[in-house]
């Protein structure tokens, strides 16, 4: 139980700051599984279930009496609605990938055919992240995370649009993460989260590329449809 307690608490030690291990290795775990995302493989998923168990944990610091003492609710329960939709794009995926019949899908497979979303399924996302986010504000000030509220709520809804958009094999997904990335750094960095904050500057120039690489494979189909 000791060793348990002492890995649970570990941190890394930069000048006057700490950095819990976990807060660091989660996000070495999101980062695996946005690079499998990329790569539309279907690992991508339950790599990102294992960093989401470990940032959960973090994110509720008063809970679990980590050095940093602030509960970011928008934050925590984003890591439990990624568990819910990681599975749900989990079992996607690795349907796409049967129907494709590929015989080494575990080395080579790939789990989604990207496509651009429609025209109503654009006007969803926009409608469910703005109205999502006000709707989830007060819920989440009357739970006293962190302020500015609105802020975590916005980072919640677009990380559930963004996931379910990814599962869904949507084009725009990524730009969905750009827009949660710009809102999540100040936050975070204001909040004392700086692993978490430096991994989503890094996500916002990862995403842009992931956008482009999703925007060429479907382009590149097209092609060879015609």
């Amino acid at each position: 139980m000791d060793l348990i307690d002492a890995l649970f608490d570990a941190q890394l030690t930069l000048g006057d700051q700490h950095l819990l291990w976990r807060e660091i290795v989660g996000n070495g775990f999101g980062l695996a599984s946005a690079l499998g995302g990329m790569r539309r493989k279907v690992w991508a998923w339950p790599v990102g279930i294992v960093g989401n168990l470990l940032l959960l944990t973090v994110f509720l610091g008063a809970v679990f009496a980590t050095p940093n003492p602030v509960n970011l609710l928008g934050q925590a329960a984003r890591q439990v609605m990624f568990l819910a939709v990681s599975v749900y794009g989990w079992v996607q995926w690795r349907a796409v990938r049967a129907r494709t019949g590929d015989a080494d899908a575990d080395s080579h497979g790939v789990g989604v055919v990207p496509r651009w979303a429609s025209a109503r399924e654009r006007v969803f996302l926009v409608v469910a992240l703005v109205g999502g986010t006000a709707l989830l504000t007060p819920v989440f000030r009357a739970l006293e995370s962190y302020e500015p509220v609105w802020a975590d709520a916005w980072i919640f809804m677009g990380s559930l649009l963004a996931t379910y958009g990814m599962a869904k094999g949507w084009v725009e997904f990524w730009l969905v993460w750009v827009a949660v990335d710009v809102v999540g750094v100040p936050l975070l960095l204001s909040a004392g989260y700086y692993a978490s904050a430096f991994m989503y500057m890094f996500y916002g120039a990862f995403t842009l590329v992931g956008f482009f690489v999703w925007w060429r494979v479907d382009r590149r189909a097209r092609v060879l449809t015609t």
